[in-house]
Order: C-alpha cells, then structure tokens, then sequence
C-alpha cells in the first residue's frame, strides 16, 4: 500500500513536470510549399516573459495570436501562456529553440525539423497555376503572347482567394484579356492572356504568379473539441525565363506597320493651321515610336502627344506659316519579323498653299484746301437762338454725370481688336516675331498650354509690354 502511494506520488510530480518549462510544436509536419503553417510556443508557470520573434526560418510572421489557461497543479494553480505565429515556408528548414524566462529562469524550448514539399510533389493538388508563353525566344520589342491558366478542381470549395499576378519586370504589357472561363469535366478553366514584349535585351526572368487559397478544416481545440477553422495555402506558378536577342542592323522597331498622313486642308490664309493626322496601324513595339514632329525653319510646327490603342498609334501635327511650304514625308524603319529584313515605310510629301491676305488700303492724310475764313461774321455768332445754346447746356450736363458714374480708365481705354485669353489666336499673332527672346518664352509657354496636360501661367505684364511695343492688334 505504502509503495502504492508512492507511485500515485511519482506519477502526479512527473504530470506536474510534464507542464514545467517551454514547449514548441507545429500544427502541420510536413507542409507543402506555400501553405500556411502556424507555430506555437507554449509556457507554463506563474511568472513569464513573452520572447521576441521577428521571423521564423527567414520567413515573415503573416499574423500572431496569444491564448491563457489557469489549471490546478499539486494543489496550487499554474498559468499556461501559448503564442502562436503563422508563416509560410518556402523550403525546408531548422527551427531552432526559443529562449524565454519563466518564474525567474531561462528555459530553452525544443528544436523542430520542418519539412516543406514541393509543389510538384502534390500529384493531385485542389488548385494548379501555370504559365505558358507563345515563344521563349525572341527580339527586344518583339510581341508575344503569354497564357495564366487557374485549374479548379470542381468539388474544391474556397472561403476567399487572394490572386497576385506575375510581376513583369523588363516587359511592355501592351494588352491584358478579360478571364475566360471553362469547364472540361474534371477542372474549372480560368484563362487570362497577356501581350508582352521584352524592353531589353538579354535573359529575363517572369517571376512566379501566387494564388493565396483560404479553405475550411476542422481543428482540435485545447479542450480536445474539433472546431471548424480557416487555413490558406498558396499556389505558385513556376518562374518563366525569356532571352531577347537585339535587333539586327541597328533597328529599333520590330513588327510589321503601315502608315498613312492626312492634312485637314492643303489650301490655307496666312498664319492659318494646318492639321496633319499620322496613323501606323499593325503589330509591334509601337510603344517605342518617338515624335514624328519635323523642322522647319520657315514653317512653325507643333505636335500632340502620342496616342496608342490596341495595334493603332497615331499623332496630331499643326503647321502654321505666311507663305507656301510642303509637309515632308514621314518614314519608319523597323525590323519586319515576317520578312527577316528591316524595310523603310514612307508617306507622300503634302503640299500647302498659303493665300495673301488681301492688301489693306493705305492711310493717307489730306490738307483741307479750303480757304480759311479771316473775318467771320460777328453777326451769324449773335445770332444763335436760344434754344440751342439751351440744348448745348444739358448735354453738358449729361455728359458731366456720365464721367462721374463710370471709369474714366475704362472710359478712355482703346478697346483691343481680340483677347488675349483666346491662346491659340495669341500664338498666331506673337509667331512673326518670335526672334525676340520673351516673346519665344510666352510662345513656349503657350504651346505647352494648348498641346499637352501642363498649365503655365503666363506674366501679364510683359505681355502687355510685347503687345504694346509691336503694337499687335
């Protein structure tokens, strides 16, 4: 009986060891790569400090949670601390021991081994991510497609999803498809294709697409209970290398263009605006195209920003001048992929007549040549009549009243023959005389204001000052 109490003394000491100390464990031994794995590290005694954990494995702690358990030990009660930290493993790893101070002694937890498999070792996963490009070869600028296919299996259930696409680094994305969506049976089918082309040359590298899946499973509580919970996973694609070769012979577009220009008018008045509209229509890196804004000493020539949809690129050139100039064609050179050889498109030369302004009749001033009259008859003065000299005393008075209820700076100021708020009619009117360099600043400023996004704001004051000493009207 003595031996028996001595036993039930043993076994109770051990069970209240068993509860001493530091302890660490996983929810999941071995993992898949991507999956989300949570890590607990629980304490027992009365007294404790939380350790400080930034990272597990080299991986970030996603999120931490803390929980509390009072149990009654030996007669007294102990407090039981668990923390517990999700991450996601990429590979697998040595978990080494946590340090933490409990009841005034540093206590040292156990070591794990994680395993993490391969995504390639799920024969038969619920979700699969895959890349596929048209060609993983090619020119710098030259287009290709890629394909990001999602497969489902059809009885997968998903609480929430989290999809982060490929990071395209080095790449034009000149087009991306709505999802397009099947079913063949066994997997739901989801599609997206991209068009990509390579900005530089050399081996380039498509990092891996991540889809984060979030799905029910029932987990067993502290009390022993199963309870419905949350876990996600993440599905990687595998990383995608691409070569660029440069393109030959010094080309710099690659594809396969046409391209037109169209004036508004051929036929214009002086310093009128001719409008061209330059169109390429067809497959490549019209990204790369630059201006195709001309010189022209005699001629003033504004251009638009660039316009890019789809396969279409087009431009918006205005040509302004006072005598008859021609428009000159506008080329491309670019590496045909069809042919294999790099070829020169060009556009016909378009000539603008420029009308004289019809020439204005010349101001002359005169002599009045009659004779003036030395002696004027005193008598035609005396006789005035009254009634006039009556008329003449009110308009005085009129007139009086008016010069006091109005400006007489408004009054008085020459009214000028257009507003200087119409920008583009300003242009027009300071071009002749655009050798001086403050009129070329306004100009400048002008331009930027009616071509592009930009706003300046133009000093009144010197523009007074320019309007005044060319007395433009």
């Amino acid at each position: 009986m003595k031996n028996l109490g001595k036993k039930l003394l043993l076994l109770f000491l051990f069970h209240t060891a068993l509860f001493a100390g530091v302890k660490a464990s996983l929810d999941a031994n071995p993992v898949f790569s991507g999956e989300l794995v949570t890590y607990r590290v629980t304490m027992s005694g009365n007294e404790m400090e939380k350790p400080l954990i930034n990272d597990i494995c080299g991986n970030k702690i996603v999120s931490t949670a803390s929980s509390t358990n009072i149990e009654m030990v030996n007669g007294g009660y102990e407090k039981k601390y668990t923390l517990s930290y999700q991450f996601m493993p990429q590979k697998s790893c040595e978990i080494a021991p946590v340090e933490v101070k409990v009841d005034g002694k540093v206590e040292k937890s156990n070591a794990i081994s994680l395993r993490v498999k391969k995504a390639s070792e799920d024969v038969n996963p619920d979700f699969s991510l895959v890349l596929e490009p048209s060609k993983k070869e090619l020119y710098v600028g030259e287009p290709f497609e890629l394909t990001l296919v999602l497969k489902q299996k059809r009885d997968a259930q998903a609480v929430d999803s989290q999809f982060e696409a490929p990071d395209f680094k080095g790449f034009w994305v000149k087009s991306k498809s709505e999802p397009i969506r099947s079913d063949d049976g066994e997997f739901l089918i989801t599609k997206v294709h991209y068009t990509l082309s390579a900005q530089r040359d050399g081996n380039l590298t498509i990092v891996p697409a991540q889809l984060q899946i979030a799905t029910r499973h029932n987990t067993r509580d502290v009390w022993g209970s199963f309870s419905p919970n949350v876990k996600w996973r993440t599905y990687f694609s595998d990383a995608l290398n691409i070569h660029a070769k440069p393109l030959p012979n010094g080309a710099t577009l690659i594809g396969d263009f046409k391209i037109s220009a169209v004036a508004d008018k051929t036929e214009i008045n002086q310093n009128e605006a001719v409008n061209v509209t330059i169109q390429v229509v067809g497959s490549g890196n019209l990204e790369d195209i630059k201006s195709f804004k001309p010189y022209n000493k005699d001629v003033n020539v504004f251009d638009e920003k660039i316009q890019i949809d789809k396969n279409k690129l087009s431009q918006k050139l205005v040509f302004v001048s006072d005598r008859d100039f021609t428009i000159p064609p506008f080329s491309l050179v670019f590496f045909n992929t069809t042919t294999g050889k790099v070829e020169k498109i060009t556009t016909q030369k378009i000539d603008v007549k420029v009308n004289n302004d019809s020439p204005k009749s010349e101001l002359k001033i005169t002599r009045d040549e009659t004779p003036k009259v030395e002696n004027q008859d005193k008598e035609i003065e005396s006789q005035m009549s009254l009634g006039w000299i009556f008329v003449a005393f009110v308009v005085g008075i009129v007139f009086g009243v008016v010069i006091m209820l109005l400006n007489p700076r408004k009054l008085f100021t020459k009214d000028k023959s257009f507003n200087i708020k119409d920008e583009k009619l300003l242009l027009v009117k300071l071009l002749p005389f655009k050798a001086d360099p403050d009129v070329a600043k306004i100009i400048d400023m002008l331009e930027e204001n009616i071509y592009s996004t930009t706003k300046q704001t133009i000093d009144k004051k010197m523009l007074g000052e320019i309007i005044k000493k060319y007395a433009i009207s």
